[in-house]
């Protein structure tokens, strides 16, 4: 189906200039991390949860740990009524579930995680365009977060320190980490962040950041996702009634690259201090 172009992409933005972010920690209390991640008129809360165990899947003594993510369009978020999908979700549910994971996996090492079974889940408060990237970018957030804590409690330790079976069994307590010692492991369970960015042709030239108007009018959009030392995840690009040239491609991932640096340095910014 054809996108409904208005000819009017009421936006004062430049052209490479990213919507306004807002990132509040711990919206949630139940969760073992939360964050509200407002990008624009976009608004996804991410909540990271450790399971009881491993996936049932996986081989019994397992050693290595799974990142799993789960998306939805809560009711309330589109300008007409999103209807819950009770039976399971649908295709572009699982496609975008399907992205946010491989994404969070992009950046974490399992094998130093250890047998933990993590899940993010992204609920979309109110969707004006790029709920999938800004998805991403506050599921990486959620997912530091919550490894930096289960590291902090001892849940989550460098493989010659963890605990056998047997020694769960008897009671012996976790060893603890100094604080070096938990900034390094936690480097090498997530060595990078990863954030996501959507950018498109707009009239003929490349925008960033596509809130709904935009993505509306765009001939050509794209999702770029990349980790925080320059690797690609994933890049879905997409010529709408239109083709693209090598030069506009080449020309929408350097304005993704450089939008998603900037992403990366909010991401850390907003955890530098944050346990």
């Amino acid at each position: 189906m054809a996108k409904m172009k208005s000819g009017d992409t009421g936006s004062d933005r430049g052209a490479d200039e990213l919507r306004d972010i807002e990132v509040t920690l711990d919206f949630t209390p139940n969760a073992l991390a939360s964050l509200m991640f407002r990008q624009g008129d976009t608004m996804v809360l991410a909540c990271a949860t450790k399971a009881a165990g491993l996936p049932r899947w996986f081989p019994r003594n397992a050693e290595r740990g799974w990142v799993h993510a789960e998306y939805a369009l809560l009711p309330g978020s589109t300008d007409s009524r999103f209807r819950r999908e009770r039976n399971g979700a649908k295709g572009r549910t699982q496609e975008i579930e399907r992205l946010v994971a491989r994404s969070l996996r992009g950046a974490v090492d399992l094998e130093e995680l250890g047998p933990i079974a993590l899940t993010v889940d992204c609920d979309v408060l109110n969707a004006d365009g790029g709920t999938r990237c800004a998805s991403v970018t506050a599921a990486s957030i959620a997912l530091r977060l919550a490894i930096r804590r289960l590291i902090a409690s001892g849940e989550c330790l460098p493989k010659e320190m963890r605990l056998s079976r047997e020694d769960i069994r008897n009671g012996v307590e976790s060893p603890s980490l100094n604080a070096k010692e938990r900034a390094a492991h936690e480097a090498a369970v997530m060595p990078n962040d990863v954030g996501a960015l959507s950018v498109g042709m707009v009239d003929g030239e490349v925008r960033t950041d596509l809130d709904y108007i935009l993505d509306s009018n765009a001939d050509v959009d794209m999702n770029v996702v990349m980790t925080s030392d320059g690797g690609f995840v994933e890049v879905q690009g997409t010529g709408e009634e239109a083709t693209y040239t090598r030069e506009e491609l080449d020309a929408l991932i350097d304005s993704a690259t450089v939008g998603i640096g900037k992403l990366h340095a909010l991401q850390a910014g907003v955890l530098e201090n944050a346990n």
